[in-house]
């Protein structure tokens, strides 16, 4: 493994595999994530790819980059992946995103299709419609009354609201800890450009094999990535039943047997089912998920 020395100007970023000769393979966490996001998924994919994983602007230990920016889009945080991709000469390279990580990876097929080889969007977000607004504006009324700490706490039960999920949300919980109020300001502030990327994407025909991964219980954006997975030939939909919106953490060797049998151009069955096992708080607070 290779590890940067967190310079100031360059995301911190962590090279799992040795094999140089090796399929590169990038990682995009969500909001309030970091690398430890995939800790379910460095083992299973390392013996097949070299991965890329890295820390988002102001998540994990990506702190003070620069240049600094009172707000930020999705050209910024692009732009800051792309520039840890030619600091190590990647010229084609597998994604796999989560969540708004997603809309990230959509944006770098805009700037530079020719280095995405497949993509995997796991909890995918292809929301552009009224209902989304209505989400992301309540976040915008909120940011006023309440400490974003609490806001994170509420919209975890939201978006992840079953005994199921609670993994989930103790980890998505556990690692935003590392944002400021400052920081987490200016992610908030990606509302902006959101809509009108969405909607640049979801009109542009995908060029690539792309397979989205969803939880049937992702109530919140299962049915537009469903849509989104319909209209597009080059885009495939496996759903995880009995999973939420992070079917990667709830169920992980059912997530990585589909995306490793999808960038091997294997067959994979569009529906697999999980036996999700809920955890108690008292085995939550002696797990250790990295």
């Amino acid at each position: 493994m290779e590890t940067t020395s967190n310079t100031p100007d360059m995301l911190h970023y962590e090279i799992v595999g040795d094999n140089s000769e090796a399929p590169w393979m990038i990682f995009i966490h969500g909001a309030g994530g970091s690398i430890r996001t995939w800790k379910f998924q460095t083992a299973a994919f390392a013996p097949h790819f070299r991965l890329l994983l890295l820390d988002l602007r102001d998540h994990g230990e990506s702190k003070d980059i620069l240049p600094e920016f009172q707000s930020y889009d999705f050209d910024i945080v692009a732009q800051d992946i792309l520039a840890v991709v030619d600091h190590l000469g990647i010229e084609k390279a597998h994604f796999v995103s989560l969540s708004i990580g997603s809309v990230i990876l959509q944006k770098i097929d805009i700037l530079r299709p020719e280095l995405v080889d497949r993509m995997v969007m796991a909890g995918a977000i292809f929301d552009g419609s009224w209902v989304m607004h209505m989400f992301v504006n309540s976040v915008r009324i909120l940011n006023h009354v309440m400490p974003f700490k609490a806001i994170y706490w509420m919209f975890s039960f939201i978006v992840l609201p079953r005994r199921n999920h609670r993994a989930s949300r103790w980890i998505f919980r556990r690692q935003s800890q590392k944002l400021t109020q400052g920081e987490y300001l200016k992610w908030v502030e990606l509302y902006k450009p959101f809509f009108k990327l969405v909607q640049q994407y979801l009109r542009r025909p995908v060029g690539r094999p792309s397979l989205v991964v969803m939880g049937d219980q992702d109530h919140i954006f299962f049915k537009a990535a469903q849509q989104f997975a319909d209209l597009q030939r080059n885009v495939h939909m496996a759903v995880i039943e009995n999973c939420g919106h992070v079917c990667s953490i709830e169920a992980p060797d059912l997530f990585n047997d589909l995306v490793l049998k999808f960038l091997k151009g294997q067959e994979y069955p569009d529906r697999v089912t999980a036996t999700p096992v809920p955890m108690s708080w008292a085995e939550l607070k002696q797990w250790k998920p990295g």
